[in-house]
């Protein structure tokens, strides 16, 4: 009989993790309840899939009655700790978790974890086939978390030998009290504050990364994000820094020295690879490979490892990815930016006339900072979705000398890129990177950069 047997638990959301959860669960013997307040209609494969199997699913609302009974309530990472039905729970003295502590808890093979604000996706896919080049033939490399196969199915197959990397994103670090031997925080600026309230309590959460560390546990920080490195002082164990500027003396860390990265331990420094290796665009994708090096060091993966894994990446799908040249003009879906923050790092990387594609669902966070770096980089603007008034408050008038000359309004995110295909020009970059969510039209960002991509590779 193992920990699970005969629990009642209720996992609430039926995304992919918890449909990932719910069959690790019931496999181990637990009565699982499997809940969201979207239709049996809207989810009827999610139904299917559980047609043959014990769980229960309750879908179309988060009826109280649900937690009669349970011992446990597994929310998944986008189920908010104000929605009444966790506000329940709490009152009754219910047990909260997610598939990434209880992922965390059970493992046996040794954990690199990774958060940031921004670049944690490019980073976490950059380790991995690091991790893939460094294992040997008894070995296996996993990635998931965030991103791709939530591990918590694979939890048996996961042997102590083997290398595990996770991305984790704020609302799975929420509720973690248990860290990974190697935890990286890229980078902490505003995002998501429709979700924690606050910068404060997003800041405290994406430190639960580190928060539970012990002394023989290593921390990666960025020493040139201040989010990041101001939480040095809550660590616990050994510090490995990275950024572009050489650290101080004493300091064990990556940076670009003008030419190369490079790595400063105790014992000198050391090449690790030069920059043309590096095929992504933008300051922003050396920082992250400048991470992934940390991060890699600190798990002894060699330097050969490190070159392997950046050797030929192209990038991540969603994330500054060129779908097609039309016309002349090249088409970049970047729909991972939900946040002003990384429409910015988006914009840093041409040089090129931008026409930029932004909306969706805003996140409450500030604009005036890229509405500013707008006028004086983007040629045109077209705006769609829920968001669209708030960004037309925030880029204001337009102003004589300044680059930006056309600003426009479209009725939906079909018709802002029939906009952009009918004034861009032979020359021209029309770069999707939103600065919001995709959920007022599209399940996520996924969804919304693949109808990009149709869209666009039907064009005449």
């Amino acid at each position: 009989m193992n920990q699970w047997t005969e629990r009642h638990i209720l996992i609430i959301g039926a995304a992919r993790q918890g449909q990932a959860l719910a069959r690790y669960l019931v496999k181990e013997g637990a009565r699982v309840t499997l809940n969201d307040r979207r239709s049996a209609e809207e989810l009827s494969e999610v139904v299917l899939s559980f047609k043959d199997t014990s769980v229960v699913c309750v879908f179309g609302s988060h009826s109280f009655e649900l937690l009669d009974g349970v011992d446990l309530v597994c929310l998944s990472g986008g189920i908010p700790l104000n929605l009444p039905i966790v506000q329940e729970a709490v009152k009754r003295s219910l047990p909260l978790t997610n598939d990434s502590q209880i992922f965390m808890a059970s493992v046996k093979a040794s954990v690199i974890g990774i958060t940031g604000s921004a670049g944690k996706t490019t980073t976490t896919t950059l380790v991995g086939r690091m991790a893939n080049a460094a294992v040997e033939d008894s070995q296996r490399a996993w990635v998931g978390g965030n991103i791709g196969l939530p591990l918590i199915e694979y939890l048996d197959e996961i042997q102590p030998e083997d290398k595990v990397v996770l991305e984790l994103s704020s609302f799975q670090l929420e509720q973690m009290t248990v860290s990974p031997h190697i935890a990286a925080i890229l980078n902490i600026t505003p995002n998501h504050l429709d979700r924690h309230g606050s910068m404060a309590n997003y800041s405290a959460a994406k430190a639960h990364i580190i928060n539970y560390q012990t002394s023989d546990d290593l921390a990666i920080l960025n020493r040139e994000d201040s989010g990041s490195w101001t939480l040095r002082s809550e660590l616990q164990g050994k510090l490995i820094s990275f950024g572009l500027k050489r650290p101080l003396p004493g300091q064990t860390g990556t940076y670009f020295d003008g030419k190369n990265l490079m790595l400063q331990t105790a014992a000198g420094t050391e090449k690790l690879m030069p920059r043309e290796l590096i095929l992504l665009r933008g300051e922003h994708n050396l920082v992250n490979v400048l991470a992934a090096c940390a991060i890699a060091y600190a798990a002894s993966f060699p330097v050969s490892a490190m070159v392997a894994g950046v050797k030929g990446f192209l990038g991540v799908e969603h994330r500054l990815e060129l779908v097609r040249t039309w016309r002349g003009s090249e088409w970049f879906n970047d729909s991972i930016a939900t946040a002003p923050e990384r429409t910015m790092a988006a914009l840093r990387c041409f040089t090129e006339p931008i026409i930029l594609l932004l909306g969706g669902r805003d996140k409450d966070l500030p604009w005036d900072e890229l509405a500013r770096m707008i006028h004086n980089r983007v040629n045109h603007v077209i705006v769609f979705g829920e968001a669209a008034f708030k960004i037309l408050s925030a880029l204001g008038l337009l102003t004589p000398g300044e680059k930006l000359t056309s600003v426009a309004c479209a009725a939906d995110f079909e018709d802002a890129l029939y906009q952009a295909a009918q004034i861009s020009e032979p020359g021209d970059v029309v770069l999707l990177s939103p600065g919001c969510t995709s959920y007022d039209a599209f399940r996520d960002f996924e969804e919304r950069g693949n109808y990009f991509k149709k869209w666009v590779n039907n064009l005449p």
